[in-house]
């Protein structure tokens, strides 16, 4: 079994690259979170996560993530939960074998810890 990051470092590291740091829920991403409440984004991600993350090999890794439309989906370019690719260098979840069901809680953990840090910010 792989060692996932611990988030207190993730998000360490996450704060210093200007491209993660520069995402941010806003307009109708931060309405619709607002609107429909954390716990309903959270089971949307798994949702996400199981099918456009999760499976071993993904035909569009590298592009399934819109980069907003969703607060999921900022949130995953944000934390770096966006493709396999990210998920390796970021997180250490190696590509080309489907993610545990642990790998994926922990990937909703993450975007759940960044989810929270936005609306606090925002709030």
């Amino acid at each position: 079994m792989n060692q996932m990051r611990d988030l207190d470092e993730l998000f360490t590291a996450l704060a210093k690259s200007p491209f993660r740091s520069g995402f941010h829920l806003r307009g109708k991403d931060y309405t619709y979170l607002q609107e429909k409440g954390l716990e309903s984004v959270l089971t949307h991600a798994e949702d996400f996560i199981s099918k456009r993350l999760a499976p071993a090999e993904i035909s569009n890794d590298g592009k399934q993530t819109p980069m907003r439309g969703h607060p999921v989906f900022v949130a995953q370019h944000a934390t770096a939960c966006c493709c396999r690719s990210c998920l390796q260098k970021w997180h250490r979840i190696p590509p080309g074998r489907e993610l545990t069901l642990e790998e994926q809680a922990y990937v909703v953990v993450v975007l759940e810890r960044w989810l929270r840090q936005e609306v606090k910010k925002t709030g």
